[in-house]
């Protein structure tokens, strides 16, 4: 299918977009263009920061208009021109025509609204010709997304569910109104591989019932490869290559591309090895006597009844009897669907929720009633969270965030603070100078970046790291990963890595853990659990990843 045989539902012509600098005026948006069909896909693909979100949001007419604006070129939505309509005209478009499923769930939802009052506000704008009512319609999309309890979800809050929970829902919103354009802005970045692939086959249904055409912007070239009619690939603003999926996958013509297609990971290339491959020539550190972190019997439930008189019935653990071990140099990767408890884990080992069970990092036993007890455990373990810029104060510069851990723990004068951001902001390929900017001055990408520069800055010597890459691009997440893994031989970190990625565990993990229903299913070496699986659940997991050859989707 290509997008000149047919009218264009969505065209895109030599789009230019300028961000206001203290310098000037700044190109971050160069000539873009595209056509998308009806009942198409178009997948575009780049590195953070290349222009893929900025493009989205133009469309949308959502650029901030104190940063960002549109220099010059044309939009078209059919025969309608979107460049230059007023507002009001907009919001008509908008979720009617023209939905958008944005990247973080939780900044894209209101806190103060349940589930249900945010999904029934655009039904009822929108679909005000409907015999059903927004409710119903409401309840029959988080059905469609295969939410659980789907009518207890409409009553409840953002932060009572897991971030692809949260993630399934701003999908569900998306679809509600039946746009003729869906844009999806990495729409699986937070679910696990078997949602994901739920999600994908919905996204495809949904585009042969209605003829909906889509715009998938995502760093995940599995994703891509499963979805995309055609591809057109980003860098620094520019659409450097476009054209059908197995052109570009197959005979890609720019050393970009190619570039991009040679970092993603893919599932079974580590068959047959024990360990993660070492990436620099230090000398392993000598075994370590005790672990680095002992976990017994860790129970976490949440919206325990309290006091005497308390008539309420205790809920069920969300994770149950839970324990592991993991010492200095070692990765143990935690696996399992969204809701599964990977995340409450993490958390309750580093004392950020109170649980049940035994804990202990660096020979200290965690409680998290006790700030007193806690401030030396913080220094020998950090968390990189899943979502950047939930983690990120707006108000703080990236260089004080990062510098933030230092002064807490009284390390180091100001001077040597500065020299110490710098380096930090470097180890993952940021300059010196981005110190002194905001986060919402960079993309997601490079928020979680920051992020993991924060989580160095104490020299730590367990990290968990909650979806630590997911938001990144796969040239980046690449060389992310990397790093992780020479610093792990350089210091001995040792890692709880959080992924619903199967081959980013596989490349990290020595060891692996499956998590379903708050419990560990199968835990052993990454080589038996990859290429032996016992477990019926962790041989689904297996089968639903999206691999990067579409070949496979003809």
């Amino acid at each position: 299918m290509t997008a000149t045989s047919r009218q264009p539902v969505l065209a895109v012509r030599n789009l230019s977009v300028d961000a206001r600098t203290p310098t000037g005026l700044k190109r971050i948006l160069n000539d873009v263009s595209f056509e998308i069909a009806a009942g198409e896909t178009l997948c575009l693909a780049g590195e953070s920061g290349s222009g893929k979100s900025v493009t989205s949001l133009a469309i949308m007419g959502l650029l901030p208009k104190a940063a960002l604006r549109v220099a010059s070129g044309e939009i078209r939505l059919g025969e309608e021109s979107l460049l230059g309509l007023p507002e009001r005209a907009m919001r008509r478009i908008r979720g009617r025509d023209v939905a958008m499923i944005f990247q973080e769930p939780m900044t894209s939802l209101n806190p103060v609204m349940t589930i249900g009052a945010q999904m029934t506000e655009a039904i009822r704008e929108h679909r005000e010709d409907s015999t059903e009512s927004p409710e119903t319609i409401a309840r029959q999309m988080l059905d469609a997304v295969h939410m659980t309890e789907a009518q207890r979800r409409l009553t409840q809050y953002p932060h009572e569910l897991s971030g692809g929970m949260r993630q399934r829902v701003m999908i569900a919103m998306a679809l509600s109104c039946r746009p003729k354009v869906l844009i999806a802005d990495e729409p699986t970045t937070a679910l696990d591989v078997t949602v994901q692939a739920q999600i994908l086959t919905l996204i495809r249904e949904l585009r042969r019932e209605f003829q909906t055409s889509i715009l998938m912007i995502t760093h995940d070239m599995g994703v891509v490869a499963e979805m995309a009619d055609r591809v057109a690939v980003m860098q620094q603003g520019r659409v450097v290559e476009q054209g059908d999926a197995l052109q570009i996958f197959e005979e890609p013509a720019q050393p970009y591309t190619r570039q991009l297609l040679a970092a993603v990971p893919r599932l079974g290339a580590l068959a047959g090895t024990t360990v993660p491959p070492k990436v620099t020539a230090h000398p392993p550190l000598p075994a370590s006597p005790q672990p680095v972190l002992e976990v017994l019997d860790l129970s976490v439930t949440y919206g325990k009844k309290t006091g005497w008189f308390s008539r309420s019935k205790t809920p069920e653990p969300t994770v149950k009897k839970v324990g592991f071990d993991l010492k200095a140099g070692e990765t143990l990767g935690l696996v399992g669907e969204s809701g599964s408890g990977k995340s409450t884990t993490g958390k309750a080992v580093l004392g950020l929720i109170p649980f049940d069970g035994s804990v202990r990092i660096a020979g200290r036993e965690v409680f998290p009633s006790s700030p007193s007890i806690m401030l030396p455990v913080r220094r020998s373990a950090q968390m990189i969270f899943q979502d950047p810029y939930a983690s990120l104060d707006p108000r703080m510069s990236v260089g004080a965030a990062i510098a933030e851990p230092l002064v807490i723990h009284g390390i180091a004068n100001a001077s040597e603070r500065k020299d110490r951001v710098a380096a930090l902001l470097k180890r993952v390929e940021l300059p010196p100078e981005a110190a002194e900017r905001y986060p919402h001055e960079f993309s997601g990408g490079q928020r979680q970046r920051i992020c993991i520069a924060r989580a160095l800055a104490l020299k730590p010597q367990l990290i968990v790291a909650d979806e630590s890459v997911a938001a990144l691009d796969v040239s980046v997440r690449a060389r992310v990963l990397d790093l992780m893994l020479e610093l792990q031989e350089e210091m001995g970190l040792a890692y709880l890595f959080i992924s619903h990625d199967m081959a980013v565990i596989e490349k990290m993990s020595h060891n692996v853990a499956v998590m379903r229903g708050g419990e560990i299913v199968e835990i052993g070496p990454r080589a038996q659990v990859f290429e032996n699986p016992r477990d019926p659940y962790t041989r689904a997991l297996m089968a639903a990843v999206p691999i990067p050859d579409p070949r496979r989707y003809r």
